[in-house]
């Protein structure tokens, strides 16, 4: 099997840290370089934490894919650096993995003409995590029998945006079988603001920032004398490599843009 020259954008985060490892320890991967705001011009190996795992580092993205040859871009940085780093990668014919949050509708939409026009595969995931995916779909699922859903999402106090991208996208699938709804008591007020979470079509979403936290989301749904709850938990960020592994193999093999791995597993 060919291998698959990738860049990875965000090294020593968190995330980014886990991706580095999956693609060198991947056998038909290949770390051609990586992205990051220091170090401009020296090499991963020589980084502390990445010893033996030799890639050129660019601080700009646009001098990285002039110089070296990749197929994929894995972008796990943050929203403010997502949409230029996905951009740049297409007008480069790369495709990018992006697991950063934040995008808009118009972004989406530019990115879709993008993607049609140099006919590449872009496939940016809110969720790397694969349980994490199937909460959000078996949610679909139990919405069309249980129209009185909220969702809590409880994550590290270090992430940036809220709600979560997740919580977001659990609610747009929702919605897709959901007919519009104001949940609760007609007369219900908030005696302090924000109190009952934000509202995407009646629905509820709660977010949490708590130190120990990796990602976690519940979806509660309530009927007459029941409820059901669906919940995921990662404990650590390796799992959501699983995802980010699928995503890379998928993406050689589409010219569109996907937002969500749902739409990429069976």
């Amino acid at each position: 099997m060919e291998k698959i020259k990738i860049a990875v954008a965000g090294p020593r985060g968190r995330m980014g840290k886990e991706a580095v490892l999956l693609v060198h320890n991947t056998e038909h991967f290949e770390l051609v370089a990586v992205i990051d705001r220091k170090n401009d011009g020296g090499n991963l190996q020589d980084v502390k934490g990445f010893e033996n795992i030799p890639a050129p580092i660019f601080t700009d993205i646009k001098e990285c894919l002039e110089t070296v040859q990749a197929d994929v871009l894995i972008d796990l940085t943050t929203p403010e650096f997502g949409m230029l780093h996905t951009v740049t990668a297409l007008e480069h014919g790369v495709r990018p993995v992006v697991g950063t949050t934040g995008f808009t509708k118009e972004d989406l939409q530019k990115l879709q003409e993008m993607c049609e026009e140099k006919e590449l595969g872009c496939i940016i995931a809110p969720n790397f995590a694969l349980g994490a995916i199937l909460m959000m779909k078996f949610s679909q699922m139990a919405a069309k029998y249980f129209t009185d859903v909220e969702i809590i999402e409880m994550h590290h106090d270090q992430k940036l945006d809220a709600p979560s991208g997740t919580a977001v996208k659990t609610a747009q699938l929702i919605q897709e079988v959901r007919e519009s709804k104001q949940q609760g008591h007609p007369d219900e007020k908030e005696t302090i603001p924000g109190a009952r979470g934000a509202n995407i079509d009646g629905m509820r979403i709660h977010s949490v920032r708590l130190p120990g936290l990796i990602a976690h989301q519940q979806v509660m749904f309530g009927a007459d004398g029941q409820s059901l709850t669906i919940r995921h938990d990662s404990y650590n960020r390796e799992s959501f490599m699983s995802g980010v592994k699928l995503a890379v193999e998928n993406i050689m093999k589409i010219d569109m843009l996907v937002y969500g791995l749902e739409n990429i597993i069976e």
